[in-house]
């Protein structure tokens, strides 16, 4: 048992000089052993003597051809083989998920119009292919997500994130672009509206920590242009609601634009000025990188974004 092992005992114990018995042992001779180590003849020589040391035997002896085991290392040879081939397979063997069979709960972060996107199909996966698996979704957003992945609060997260420290993964799983969105009577017979025109709208800005500018306003203020923000909201859910019962343009993920048509009878239209690429990253610690619950997971939402389930 673990509690029973005294760590000084095993101090100068190196399990590579355990290998090293079990194959000279097999072969025989060093400098076969040597060869099957792909180590130099005077490495394998010097690890036998060390072995002698440590067993307080002469383990292989000198004959005609070859080398003999001494009865000692007949035992260990015996005693060694199970134990290493348990090691190996401990440290060695990737672990499996099995998601059919798992109540595991997953937790993940997601922005809010991210929900939209992805969580549907998700949701559809999990119930075919892992119908006991429990999921959680904590909103976040750029501002908090690297706290709440070094926090260990979710197992991923997904949004437009951009940057982060080293031990934070990050893949692109999509470009969204952006849409302006608004009632059909503030857009117009045409369908459609000049830069100057959106310019001069009304606008709803959602923004996470109050701020009053955005990658909008530094679009038009390279065209010397100015918006009139006359409403923040803390959500992209808030917005729908605003721009029916007042004369407002939003700029938002396409995805939304599309599904609020349907939705709440709002007219999407292309922006009349070009935004930075909005990419959509999935992101987790790296600590992660060999939990194949997170793999499995990170593999199913890969697949979503990808086939647009």
């Amino acid at each position: 048992m673990i509690e029973n092992i005294r760590e000084n005992d095993l101090r100068g114990v190196d399990l590579n000089l355990l290998v090293t018995l079990l194959v000279l042992l097999r072969e025989r001779s060093v400098s076969k052993a040597a060869e099957c180590l792909h180590l130099g003849q005077p490495a394998v020589s010097g690890a036998l003597a060390r072995l002698r040391e440590l067993f307080k035997d002469d383990l292989l002896i000198r004959a005609p051809g070859s080398m003999r085991p001494t009865p000692r290392a007949l035992e260990l040879q015996s005693q060694l083989m199970p134990l290493l081939a348990e090691v190996q397979s401990v440290v060695l063997q990737r672990p499996q998920f099995d998601a059919s069979t798992s109540e595991h709960r997953f937790t993940i972060g997601v922005m809010d119009w991210v929900n939209a996107w992805l969580l549907p199909g998700l949701l559809a996966r999990l119930a075919s292919a892992a119908p006991h698996v429990r999921l959680a979704v904590l909103a976040t957003d750029r501002f908090r997500v690297t706290d709440m992945l070094q926090r260990e609060e979710i197992d991923l997260a997904i949004g437009p994130f951009s940057g982060g420290p080293n031990w934070q993964r990050a893949e692109v799983l999509a470009t969204v672009p952006y849409s302006c969105v608004a009632r059909p009577d503030v857009i117009g017979k045409a369908g459609k509206l000049t830069l100057k025109q959106f310019a001069a709208l009304p606008q709803v800005m959602v923004t996470y920590r109050g701020a009053s500018r955005g990658i909008v306003d530094e679009a038009l203020a390279l065209r010397s242009l100015q918006r009139r923000i006359v409403c923040t909201v803390p959500s992209f859910a808030s917005v729908p609601p605003v721009l029916k019962a007042m004369p407002a343009v939003a700029t938002v993920p396409k995805v939304l634009a599309d599904s609020w048509r349907r939705e709440h009878g709002l007219a999407a239209l292309e922006l009349p000025i070009a935004l930075p690429a909005n990419h959509v990253v999935m992101v987790r610690h790296q600590s992660r990188d060999n939990d194949p619950t997170v793999r499995w997971l990170g593999d199913v939402i890969r697949s979503i974004s990808q086939s647009g389930d």
